[in-house]
């Protein structure tokens, strides 16, 4: 049985900010990772480098621009969550001045990924709504085990 993670966030910022932040590999990286290559329409690469140890890969499945993205995901080198095993779903739906993300992560293997993926995701969710609405999340010091 595969398992989901669902997160709902409110960031203070218009949908088409967080859209950017979501699609733009200059302003992903100011809030998750090294690198990033990403070609946001279907059938495009997800590609993020955490640090030297974590890159996660996928592909563009859906891309409704400032409204919806949906990307198969998985780790490189990783048995368990391999890449384009999983799939995350992202709403983004104006809510008065600002915008409320839906997120969801599914198809991921066991509890356990699934309660490792949501702590990881609570702290880059988190991180993004700092960014997106102007502010610096600093550096990230997050340690993936």
């Amino acid at each position: 049985m595969t398992e989901a993670l669902h997160r709902e966030i409110e960031i203070a910022a218009p949908q088409a900010t967080v859209f950017a932040f979501l699609t733009d590999p200059e302003k992903i990286m100011r809030w998750i990772g090294v690198s990033a290559t990403v070609e946001p329409h279907p059938g495009g690469i997800y590609l993020v480098s955490l640090n030297d140890k974590y890159t996660a890969r996928g592909q563009f499945t859906e891309v409704i621009p400032i409204h919806r993205l949906a990307y198969s995901f998985g780790w490189e080198g990783n048995d368990s969550v391999p890449p384009g095993s999983s799939l995350i779903e992202i709403d983004l739906v104006e809510k008065g001045s600002g915008t409320l993300v839906r997120f969801t992560h599914a198809g991921l293997p066991n509890e356990q990924e699934r309660a490792d993926h949501e702590k990881g995701w609570n702290h880059y969710l988190h991180r993004l709504s700092i960014a997106a609405a102007g502010g610096d999340p600093g550096p990230d010091v997050e340690t993936i085990s």
